[in-house]
């Protein structure tokens, strides 16, 4: 057997070691997630650490959130321009090498730091992943693929804390807390060599243009937005907080509109225009901010409200968002095996009423707690309910989406669609981070908790409601008919050669072209 070899041949077969790139594009992606929510059971131990408050861990976790959202877009056109697998393997060696800094951080000041430039490094190495896996999976394996990608990336998400309780907890060597980013460092390093190995050469497209003024209005109207959302509770919500978030709103706004005008005038703007007459594809967007806004901000309050208001050690609480990991699972393995295929949207109809059941379940189980007796087993039920219907969804929220983006959109559509998730996150650890706090500091625990239902339960309705605009299935009608598609031998650039298969490895080309004899035509024509 030879090794695998970055540079597969042209062959009719697809890349033989595809299946190994869409492992080390899940630990990727798993390694983000972690990052993402495993410090949210830190709290307690950075405060006797560094002396973080509450702000300070709030910008802890949104911090990293933030930047990773705002440069998610940027990250994306620089893997269409300089070869996906470069910025791949660029990005995982910045990414372990910032949580290494996160973990020797003095003081709250230089962790808040590390975390910031610890998201610059997962926005440019996240939106490859994506790219990678539709270059090397075609057909039916890609359906299998998203089908794979949506539960493990959920469920990633929401076992950070259990895994961050059990090293805290643990106190491994007397690292505590920094122990939740050391974790990083076996991990990306054998991450690295897998991915240096199997990972396939195909050059970048050097004509693409990367939009930097595009970029820099993204990232100053995120930083706009979270920024009041991060310090207004700890303030008493000042005149500057308001004028900040109009001002991100106003940003935002300036940002479409340099789009537009960038697309007119011929240059390469950082997000597709045609994504955006894509149903599927806009109002998903929309969808994906209220989820995990949601999600994330519901999980943050959860470990806090065990931490703080139960008084629970940091394994404790860990283990107690066990039953929200494992609803996850069972609801993303009912929604990718029997329901996504079957019954389109509707599986996003259906998650979050079970997500709502179980928040009503978790309401009346708050309030006939005994705090002289309390135990997670008392809150099990709804939130094993709400981890349901949250899997359900993500299982297939994702591959929804993607169903409707074509192969010259990868990189823009991976950018987005990331930026979104985690600047929607970003957003809810801020609101349920301050509506939970609000209440918290005058001892009101299980009111701070019911707050934030209240405010997950409205994100859910008006996802409910707007999966109603949504496509009954992730392609347009005219799409669906599909018919194989014979081996064109278009020749590619002064080689006389054809392009073959998706994962054949090729240098040059455009992603139109990828795989072209293993995908199915499309009835309609592109321009």
């Amino acid at each position: 057997m030879r090794d695998p070899s970055p540079t597969p041949d042209r062959t009719n077969e697809p890349y033989r070691w595809r299946w190994l790139i869409l492992a080390v594009m899940i630990v990727a992606e798993i390694m983000d997630l972690l990052d993402a929510s495993i410090v949210n059971v830190a709290g307690p131990d950075l405060e006797r650490s560094l002396g973080a408050g509450s702000v300070g861990l709030q910008w802890v976790i949104g911090g990293y959130a933030l930047t990773l959202g705002a440069g998610l877009v940027l990250g994306g056109r620089l893997g269409d321009r300089y070869g996906r697998r470069r910025m791949f393997l660029i990005g995982l060696a910045a990414f372990t090498a910032c949580s290494l800094l996160c973990a020797a951080a003095p003081n709250i000041e230089s962790l808040i730091t590390f975390r910031l430039l610890q998201g610059t490094a997962g926005a440019m190495l996240l939106p490859q992943g994506l790219g990678l896996l539709r270059e090397n999976f075609s057909g039916p394996e890609l359906t299998k693929v998203f089908a794979v990608f949506g539960p493990v990336l959920g469920l990633g998400g929401i076992v950070g804390p259990v895994l961050g309780g059990f090293l805290i907890e643990g106190d491994f060597f007397g690292l505590g807390w920094r122990s939740v980013f050391l974790v990083n460092l076996p991990i990306g390093i054998a991450a690295l060599a897998v991915a240096a190995t199997s990972v396939p050469q195909k050059a970048g497209d050097r004509t693409v243009r990367v939009d930097m003024t595009g970029a820099a209005l993204v990232a100053a109207s995120c930083a706009l937005l979270v920024l009041p959302l991060n310090q207004g509770q700890e303030e008493g919500w000042p005149l500057w907080t308001w004028l900040s978030m109009a001002a991100s709103v106003t940003g935002f706004a300036l940002f479409a509109l340099q789009q537009r005008r960038t697309a007119a005038a011929g240059r390469e703007p950082l997000v597709t225009p045609g994504l955006l007459r894509k149903p599927a594809f806009t109002v998903g967007l929309g969808g994906i901010a209220l989820f995990f806004g949601g999600l994330i901000g519901t999980q943050l309050v959860l470990t806090l409200f065990l931490q703080i208001g139960r008084h629970f050690s940091a394994g404790d609480a860990g283990l107690g968002n066990l039953p929200l990991a494992v609803g996850t699972a069972i609801g993303g393995a009912v929604s990718g095996a029997f329901l996504a295929d079957r019954i389109g949207r509707k599986v996003l109809q259906i998650g979050p009423l079970v997500q709502l059941a179980g928040a009503a379940v978790l309401w009346f189980e708050l309030d006939g707690l005994d705090a002289a007796s309390f135990s997670i087993w008392d809150i099990v039920p709804g939130v094993t309910v709400a981890g349901v219907g949250a899997g359900m969804v993500i299982a297939a929220l994702f591959s929804f989406i993607l169903a409707a983006v074509d192969d010259d959109e990868i990189g823009s559509a991976s950018g987005v669609l990331s930026a979104v998730q985690a600047v929607g996150g970003s957003i809810g650890v801020a609101v349920f981070g301050s509506v939970f706090f609000a209440r918290a500091k005058a001892g009101d625990f299980t009111g701070g908790f019911h707050r934030a239902l209240i405010v997950q339960a409205g994100l859910l309705v008006v996802f409910l409601a707007i999966t109603f605009l949504l496509p009954r299935k992730g392609r347009p009608e005219e799409e669906q008919h599909l018919t194989p598609r014979p081996d064109r031998r278009r020749p590619e650039h002064g080689t006389g050669r054809s392009p073959r298969t998706a994962g054949s490895g090729r240098s040059g080309g455009d992603l139109s072209v990828a795989g072209q004899s293993a995908r199915p035509v499309r009835t309609r024509t592109r321009s």
